[in-house]
C-alpha cells in the first residue's frame, strides 16, 4: 500500500463507502480501509430514509438499489398507554421515494461496493485496520494501520476518519470532543415475527418502558429502551424477569418472548450524543459517527452519515483532481454540515429530555402522551413536518452534477 494516493478514508461504513464511490466516480484515486472481513455486524442501523434514496436516484443507483429486498415505511406510529398517535406521514415529501426503506446495513454497504468498484480509482481493503496516522510538519500526510497482522502505510493528499463513534484516528488527531448526554440506552434483540402481524415500525411507550420494534420482514429487530447504565439490574434481575417485562410491553408477543434463550441473545447498545468542536485538521477530516455520535431517535444517523459523505465529495472531488486541497475545503465541509448536525442533535435533546427522560423515570404512573408530543402529531401539517425533518433533515444534499456526469464504464 505504498503508491499514494488522493484520499484514504478509514471506515467502510455509510460515510466512508459513500465518500470512497463518489470520490471515485469523480476520477480521484481512493483507499477504504475496513477492519472487518465483511460487514455482519450488530447495531448497524437498518433504516435507509428518504435522503439517502434521494441520493441512490442522483446517482441513477435507485431503481437497481430498491430490488434488494427491503420493506417500505410510509407512516411513523406510536402507542402511549392507551392512545395510538400518528407521528410521521412521508407520503407527501417532494422525493421519488417517499418512505423509509428497512434494509440490512450490510446489504446497503455490499450494493456501495460492488459500485465502487466499478471504478479504476476505487480501492477497497478489508481486514485492513487503520491505527494511527502519518504526520509530517503537522500535517497528516496519511495513516499506519495492520491487515492480516501485518502493518502497513497508506500514504495520501487528504485522510478521512469515518470509522465511527469509537473512532481510532479521531483520537489519535487531538481534536476535541463535546458530550452532549443521553438519559438512556437499549437492549438490541429479536423476536419471530408472524403473518398477522401489523407491517409497519411499532413503538409502544409505557410507565417506565419502551420499545421499539422494526419489520424486517421474517422477524422483529427490537430495541428495549432502559435508563442509562440500567442493563446491569435487568440482568441481574434474571430472564424470565425480562422476557415478562417484554410480554406486558407489546402483548401480541407475548407468546414469543421466549425465543430469547439467554442474555446472549440481548446485546447492549449504549447510546452516545456528541460532536466533534472542530472536524479537521490540515491533511485530516472525520465525517459521519466519527465527527457527531447521534441519538436514535428517528433513525437519522445513518442518513447524516451519508449527507456528510455527498457534502464532502462536492467540494473535495475537483481540487483532490487537481492535487489542491487544502484547510480551506476542510473548513468548508465542516461549515455546511455543522449546522444541520446541530440542529439535528438539538432536536433529539428535546426529544431525550422532555418525552423519554421522564417516562424511564416514572414507573408507577398512568401515561398519557407528553404536552409535546400530543402538539407535535395533532394536525396533519404537523405530521408532514415531523417527516420531512426526519426523512429529509435539515439540509439534504444532492450529488454536484459534475460528478454524476461520470458514469460507470461499461
Amino acid at each position: 500500500m505504498t503508491r499514494p494516493v488522493d484520499c484514504c478514508i478509514a471506515g467502510g461504513g455509510p460515510a466512508g463507502l459513500m465518500l470512497g464511490y463518489l470520490l471515485a466516480r469523480a476520477e480521484c484515486r481512493v483507499t477504504v480501509l475496513e477492519k472487518h472481513a465483511d460487514f455482519l455486524r450488530d447495531f448497524r442501523g437498518d433504516t435507509i430514509h428518504p435522503s439517502t434514496l434521494e441520493v441512490m436516484h442522483d446517482l441513477g443507483l435507485l431503481e437497481e438499489f430498491l430490488k434488494l429486498p427491503h420493506q417500505r415505511v410510509e407512516k411513523l406510529s406510536g402507542v402511549f398507554g392507551d392512545t395510538t398517535l400518528h407521528i410521521a406521514d412521508f407520503t407527501r415529501l417532494p422525493v421519488h421515494a417517499r418512505y423509509i426503506a428497512m434494509m440490512p446495513q450490510w446489504d446497503f454497504l455490499n450494493f456501495l461496493a460492488s459500485e465502487g468498484c466499478h471504478y479504476p480509482g476505487f480501492d477497497l481493503k478489508m481486514k485492513a485496520e487503520a491505527t494511527g496516522l502519518l504526520v509530517e510538519n503537522g500535517i497528516v500526510v496519511g495513516v499506519t494501520g495492520k491487515q492480516d497482522g501485518t502493518p502497513f502505510e497508506v500514504r495520501a493528499a487528504l485522510t478521512v476518519a469515518a470509522d465511527g463513534r469509537g473512532s481510532v484516528l479521531r483520537a489519535k488527531s487531538g481534536l476535541a470532543t463535546t458530550d452532549l448526554g443521553a438519559p438512556m440506552d437499549a437492549l438490541w434483540f429479536r423476536l419471530p415475527k408472524e403473518k398477522a402481524d401489523p407491517e409497519d415500525i411499532l413503538a409502544r411507550v409505557l410507565p417506565g418502558r419502551i420499545i421499539v420494534m422494526f419489520n424486517r420482514g421474517d422477524y422483529w429487530q427490537c430495541a428495549f429502551v432502559i435508563p442509562k447504565g440500567g442493563n446491569d439490574a435487568i440482568r441481574a434481575a434474571g430472564l424470565a424477569a425480562f422476557e415478562e417485562t417484554l410480554a406486558k410491553s407489546a402483548p401480541f408477543i407475548a407468546g414469543r418472548v421466549t425465543a430469547i434463550a439467554s442474555f446472549d441473545d440481548v446485546k447492549l447498545l449504549a447510546v452516545q450524543v456528541n460532536r466533534l468542536e472542530k472536524w479537521w485538521r490540515p491533511g485530516f477530516l472525520c465525517i459521519g459517527d466519527a465527527a457527531h455520535a447521534m441519538s436514535p431517535i428517528g433513525g437519522v444517523g445513518v442518513n447524516l452519515a451519508v449527507q456528510d459523505a455527498v457534502a464532502a465529495a462536492n467540494i473535495l472531488a475537483a481540487p483532490l483532481r487537481a492535487g489542491r486541497t487544502g484547510d480551506a475545503e476542510l473548513a468548508a465541509i465542516e461549515r455546511r454540515r455543522v449546522w444541520p448536525t446541530r440542529m439535528t442533535q438539538s432536536m433529539q435533546l428535546l426529544m431525550q429530555n422532555r418525552v423519554i427522560a421522564p417516562i424511564l423515570g416514572d414507573i408507577g404512573t398512568p401515561l398519557r402522551p407528553p404536552a409535546l408530543v400530543r402538539w407535535l402529531t395533532a394536525l396533519p401539517l404537523t405530521r408532514r413536518l415531523i417527516a420531512r425533518l426526519i426523512g429529509l433533515g435539515f439540509r439534504p444534499e444532492h450529488v454536484d452534477p459534475a460528478i454524476l456526469a461520470n458514469s460507470a464504464p461499461s
